[in-house]
């Protein structure tokens, strides 16, 4: 029998071998996995769909001899459908909304051995870089129950981070893999444009800047799910080199001498939290003892043209995912539909003209070309992965006020009075102070990943980004095996009691 603290010290691919030569099953990792989230899921509000019985069912039938076969899985409740089970986007619209398909990722997931046993919390829509959707509530952070775990896959993080599953789906739209993984002490990588599939019916997702993958605690685990996803479906509109080998070989690589470049600069200009500038200060520290040359620049590309050209992505799929919302409901959204946040951000997406969404799309290639020439002399940049540690729960809530105006707004569809009062700029620099380092690799499709390397005085968890250039995956697994190896972080627990 698997106590609780044999199974919080086991990885993924840990679990996956134990059953593999029958030291483990499905079922006792399922039993544990189901143990551990009804101890500490009421506090978390980290899984919101259970789906144990199914599981418990799965794993006595026999699951698939893939890499991680018998090991636990939550999806995030976002993205990538799974047929049978609630696919609500943390939206009130959506909350009936049950799809008859697998996606693809899904499908991979499955094929790999991985057992769902439910879906994490997310904000509506995953618009926001904190959990706090008014459908299912805040979910908390294990490494502090009055702090976000960050968005949009701050349910899986959470999970992960409290020790559920070792591996959970995420998203990454705008660091939304990132940002959790910054908050809740874990390692999060986003994968390249184009390196995962987005089918069967999509093509590309947020016009190309969201990509899915997952939250884990081990590099390895990361990296073998990688392995198990990688690679186009059928009419994928992008098609990326394969990797040379498995990426999981890559982990245990020496990555070389790494040019390495780190800037302290805020994009939008703002100050950066003294614990984040330490983070970023002493990674840089530990790359040098580690034989790497680096070097401190200024921001490499405009902070502000980032921006502007991510929130004018942010205001065109908002609003198109509320038109949207006709084929579910039958009838056209009406406010009361979503969030007063959402449908503001829906009635600012029809303020712009199509003239001004595709200038703005252009610059994404402007910034994939200033990157590129950038990593023709460094092979990494180096940030904070957020300008602040986790802020608290309802931090970042519209104040009464705000919420009486967006009412008002909303209620009269004053989008473009909004827009031309110049409140549209500062909704961006707000939404995007705390959290500004991880749009520009969603914008010009590189990876990259926040690694686990601080911890505040507070005891909060503080990550690093490290963005490559464009199909680099296999560059920045290398590094990340070897930090981990010089700084371990697996064993770091968040105080939470089962």
């Amino acid at each position: 029998m698997l106590t609780p603290t044999e199974y919080d010290q086991l990885d993924g691919l840990g679990m996956a071998d134990l059953v593999r030569r029958g030291q483990l099953t499905a079922a006792e990792l399922c039993a544990a996995a189901i143990a551990r989230a009804e101890a500490v899921n009421p506090r978390l509000n980290a899984i919101i769909f259970k789906l144990f019985e199914q599981a418990q069912q799965r794993a006595a039938a026999g699951l698939p001899d893939g890499p991680f076969g018998g090991v636990p899985f939550l999806l995030k409740d976002f993205g990538a459908a799974y047929a049978g089970a609630p696919h609500t986007g943390g939206s009130r619209a959506l909350r009936h909304f049950v799809p008859a398909e697998d996606a693809e990722l899904v499908r991979r997931w499955q094929a790999a051995g991985l057992n769902i046993l439910g879906k994490t919390n997310v904000p509506e829509f995953a618009l926001m870089g904190v959990t706090e959707s008014a459908l299912y509530g805040p979910c908390r952070n294990p490494w502090d129950l009055g702090r976000t775990p960050g968005g949009s896959s701050g349910g899986a993080a959470a999970a992960v981070a409290a020790g559920i599953v070792p591996v959970a789906g995420a998203g990454d739209g705008g660091g939304s893999i990132r940002i959790p993984a910054a908050c809740c002490g874990l390692f999060g990588l986003k994968p390249s444009r184009g390196r995962v599939p987005t089918g069967p019916e999509q093509g590309e997702k947020w016009q190309g800047a969201a990509v899915e993958h997952v939250l884990t605690r081990s590099v390895r685990d990361s990296a073998a799910a990688l392995d198990a996803t990688q690679g186009p479906d059928v009419g994928a509109p992008y098609f990326l080199p394969p990797p040379t080998r498995p990426y999981l070989e890559e982990v245990g690589r020496a990555p070389g001498r790494l040019r390495i470049a780190f800037t302290l600069d805020h994009p939008l200009g703002r100050p950066l939290h003294p614990e984040c500038a330490t983070a970023v200060r002493e990674a840089a520290k530990l790359l040098e003892s580690l034989g790497h040359d680096v070097e401190e620049v200024p921001l490499p590309f405009d902070g502000r043209a980032v921006s502007t050209a991510f929130m004018m992505l942010y205001f065109g799929e908002t609003g198109a995912s509320i038109a949207g919302l006709k084929t579910v409901l039958g009838r056209n959204a009406r406010p009361r539909d979503v969030e007063p946040t959402t449908w503001l951000l829906g009635l600012l997406g029809r303020t712009y003209s199509a003239a001004d969404f595709a200038a703005a799309r252009h610059s994404w290639n402007d910034h994939a070309r200033r990157m590129g020439r950038f990593h023709q002399t460094y092979d990494l940049l180096l940030t904070p992965t957020l300008a602040t540690p986790p802020v608290r729960i309802g931090e970042l809530q519209p104040k009464p006020f705000e919420q009486k105006l967006l009412k008002v707004v909303n209620t009269f569809g004053l989008g473009g009075l909004i827009r031309r009062s110049g409140i549209v700029e500062k909704l961006a620099e707000q939404s995007l102070e705390k959290t500004p380092y991880t749009q520009v690799a969603n914008l010009t499709g590189q990876p990259a990943m926040s690694v686990p390397l601080h911890w505040t005085a507070d005891g909060l968890p503080c990550g690093v980004q490290f963005i490559a250039r464009l199909g680099a995956e296999d560059v920045l697994f290398r590094l990340a095996g070897q930090l981990e190896q010089a700084q371990p972080w697996f064993g770091r627990r968040p105080p939470i009691e089962g």
